[in-house]
């Protein structure tokens, strides 16, 4: 597990906040239908850097600090 730095967090809050379009760069989830690409919309960042979203095709897979890549759109 990765754990992320206060000042790490900040960041993280201030580039991806609530409501921003992100697109999936890669995941590390065997499990999910999400290939890169694919658009969703930030609801929230938890405090140890999880952003969860909400994907266009339906999925809410949340995007670990350290494990999953995305990219502001």
């Amino acid at each position: 597990m990765n754990i992320i730095s206060k000042a790490a967090l900040e960041a993280r809050r201030a580039r991806y906040p609530a409501g921003c379009r992100i697109a999936l760069v890669r995941t590390t989830d065997p499990y999910t239908s999400l290939k890169p690409g694919d658009l969703g919309t930030v609801d929230f960042l938890d405090s140890i850097g999880t952003i969860f979203v909400t994907w266009d095709n339906g999925s809410t897979l949340g995007m670990a600090y350290g494990e999953d890549e995305i990219r502001r759109v």
